[in-house]
């Protein structure tokens, strides 16, 4: 295993699409719920212990050899709305792209050839996450970042804030990620064969309410 891999999987220069969208930050700005710093730190709060709870499970159930396209399956179940749904599959081809030039993989390349439409972003982040040799904890920590680092970036553009204060805010946060990422793997300890029910399935409505919103905007910063 390198921890190393968790770095360069992690990092924003790791070509997986992640920079072009938002998070449903570009549509919370619209609506004034999010406007400075404070209210960054609450939609990030909320972020994270919903969907990126929920990613993070998936993610770290695909890192410990569960069946993909069944995770695949529940990622559907657990984004309600079809905008989400579209974005989530949009962002793991492109991440699968990436990995299978990084981490050449069996599992990769089956998971191309047996979905070519598109599989859930956080299940193919497990799935990379195995083929590089990181754990499943470390494949939780790195969706439950994800879920918060995008947002917190996309901030700094749209309303202009100080990129240090976007970064004290993901470094305040370190804590609640970790819990949220112990939380996820020891969820996907308790997947069997027989189903996945054992993973997060927090809802966030507003975040799928704003998804819906954005993709219907005819000019964007973000694609989502």
């Amino acid at each position: 295993m390198s921890r190393a891999a968790l770095l360069v999987l992690a990092d924003g220069r790791f070509p997986a699409g992640g920079y072009a969208h938002s998070g449903g930050m570009e549509a919370a700005v619209a609506s004034h719920s999010v406007h400075d710093k404070a209210s960054l730190q609450a939609f990030c709060q909320g972020r994270l212990h919903t969907a990126g709870l929920t990613a993070a499970g998936l993610a770290a159930a695909a890192a410990a050899g569960h069946d993909p396209l069944t995770l695949d399956e529940a990622a559907d179940a657990r984004t309600s709305g079809p905008a989400l749904r579209q974005v989530a599959r949009r962002l793991g081809r492109q991440m699968l792209r990436a990995a299978r030039v990084t981490w050449p993989s069996p599992d990769l390349d089956r998971l191309a050839r047996l979905r070519p439409q598109g599989v859930h972003q956080p299940v193919v982040l497990g799935v990379t996450a195995r083929a590089a040799g990181l754990t499943p904890l470390d494949a939780a920590r790195c969706a439950a970042y994800e879920s918060i680092g995008g947002p917190a970036t996309a901030a700094v553009r749209l309303l202009s804030l100080d990129p240090l204060d976007a970064t004290a805010l993901l470094a305040g946060l370190a804590g609640e990620l970790d819990d949220v990422a112990g939380a996820a793997a020891e969820a996907a300890d308790r997947v069997t064969a027989d189903g996945v029910s054992a993973l997060p399935a927090v809802c966030a409505p507003l975040l799928d309410i704003l998804g819906e919103r954005h993709a219907a905007w005819n000019v964007r910063l973000f694609a989502s």
